[in-house]
């Protein structure tokens, strides 16, 4: 297969031309532009919010103008994540695609089909002249990965539907009708930095390669967070020989499980080639560890320059709490039937160290608001008893199941009709911005689903062909039935 075959057609044409735009998170502005013209040029009524949010609204096909309104929601923004290797600006570079096998790819990069599939079957439904259908909104969300301002600032009579279609999901043949919320920590340790003392040696440690993934869908798989990794090296370095910290970085986004990391330390001098020896231990130790979910990682320590330092009593609270700090999954579900789901995480996100701050960020998501609050409140705490400064944000709320959701059974209903069998109504660790809709919009009926999505939020990300063409099918069928007003 090559990519002039992909179907539904339509949809992978346009999904080609999002990709030629550039739209990281709080960058939009060309995407912003796009489905202006967009819109203009097909003369459907286009609405810019002050958010940035867009809007595109498409009558109803004779026949249909008394059907319930429709709102096709999805975000614009993309993760912009790569390989430590590739030469690629996320500002200015086309996304390059290929395919393999049954898989769409990006080269080195994150491949946008987070959310940028969404708004392509959007796009091709306002583009497409035969297609049977209500009236229908389409929104297009800004900045949903890096903390949903977009839905948080959209204001209530900009949509003005009564059912949502959130193109936000990553398992075709699941339909979400519920998600977690979520709320971000960052702690600051702050300080003036010092010349190392005499008879230290230096050192750097790096970890690359592991799989990573999006923080709430893969919580729970088992995969290394290589922060969380080096903070483990460290603090055993620190509990035999006592050491100085010179850098810790790892990690980029809140809603990323870290990759990859650096740190630059000083041990006693007599002591190095005990660290070298405890070094091989624990990488062997980890490998094992983590032998079925990484088989990629990459470990290297080596002599480093001498450099300033942080001050002691700083360096030895701060690789304290990264010790300490809970990362993964804090509880599952207590209902029988969604005992498989996780209810309550934490996912220690990025540390950087500058020359006056160390700013560590850690997202907590839970589906149940007060053990988000609990969980929020632990991941501080650690961080006040080490000495840093801890903000936190309001965070997003949790999306509610409807138990008499129209929408809901219309989805099944027409799944089943399709393809023979009845899809799994879930709910979701990860956050969708349907919980800050439903606080606008409480009487909105909501369902999420979507193509199938692999290694989102990471440059292994990759989009299953042939689920795309069923979403579109199941979609178009449901449109086709929305009932009267």
């Amino acid at each position: 297969m090559n990519k002039n075959e992909l179907k539904p057609a339509c949809v992978f044409e346009q999904f080609a031309r999002i990709n030629e735009i550039p739209r990281p998170s709080k960058r939009e502005e060309k995407m912003i532009e796009y489905l202006k013209a967009f819109g203009k040029n097909h003369n459907f009524e286009t609405l810019v919010d002050e958010t940035g949010n867009v809007l595109i609204r498409k009558p109803a096909t004779p026949g249909m103008e008394d059907r319930e309104t429709v709102i096709l929601q999805s975000h614009m923004d993309m993760v912009c994540e790569k390989l430590v290797d590739v030469d690629f600006d996320f500002d200015r570079d086309a996304i390059q695609t290929y395919v393999d096998g049954e898989w769409l790819c990006a080269k080195g990069t994150t491949l946008g089909a987070d959310d940028g599939i969404g708004c392509a079957i959007e796009l091709a439904i306002l583009d497409s002249k035969d297609l049977v259908h209500g009236p229908l909104e389409c929104l297009f969300t800004r900045d949903e990965e890096t903390g949903l301002t977009g839905a948080e600032g959209m204001k209530a009579g900009f949509m003005t539907g009564n059912m949502l279609i959130n193109l936000d999901s990553e398992d075709e043949g699941q339909v979400f009708v519920s998600c977690a919320g979520g709320r971000n920590t960052t702690a600051t340790f702050r300080y003036e930095r010092e010349e190392a003392p005499k008879g230290v040696f230096f050192m750097r440690g790096s970890l690359k390669g592991l799989v990573g993934g999006h923080s709430g869908d893969d919580i729970n798989k088992k995969r290394a967070n290589a922060l969380k990794v080096l903070a483990r090296f460290l603090y055993q370095t620190q509990e035999r020989y006592g050491l100085c910290l010179a850098q810790f970085n790892a990690g980029k986004l809140h809603n990323a499980i870290p990759r990859d990391g650096v740190i630059v330390f000083a041990v006693p001098e007599d002591k190095k080639e005990n660290v070298r020896a405890d070094w091989n231990v624990f990488v062997s130790e980890v490998e094992e560890e983590y032998h079925v979910t990484e088989k990629t990682m990459q470990f290297h320590l080596e002599s480093a320059e001498a450099e300033a330092v942080l001050p002691l009593e700083v360096s030895t609270r701060l690789v304290q709490a990264m010790q300490a700090v809970d990362n993964g999954v804090f509880a599952m579900c207590q209902d029988e039937e969604i005992a498989w789901l996780v209810e309550t995480s934490n996912n220690v996100a990025s540390i950087v160290t500058t020359e006056k701050e160390a700013k560590v960020i850690c997202s907590q998501r839970s589906n149940v608001m007060s053990a988000l609050d609990n969980q929020a409140a632990t991941i501080k705490a650690v961080f006040q008893l080490a000495g840093a400064e801890v903000v936190q944000g309001e965070g997003y709320p949790a999306w509610k199941m409807r138990a008499d959701s129209k929408l809901t059974a219309l989805t099944v209903e027409t799944y089943r009709k399709l393809f023979g069998k009845d899809p799994k109504v879930l709910g979701i660790h990860a956050g969708l911005e349907c919980g800050l809709f439903s606080e606008k919009y409480p009487n909105l009926d909501m369902v999420s689903f979507g193509p199938t999505l692999r290694g989102v939020h990471s440059p292994d990300e990759r989009l299953l062909i042939p689920t795309v063409q069923m979403v579109w099918d199941h979609l178009l069928e449901i449109l086709k039935n929305i009932p009267k007003k």
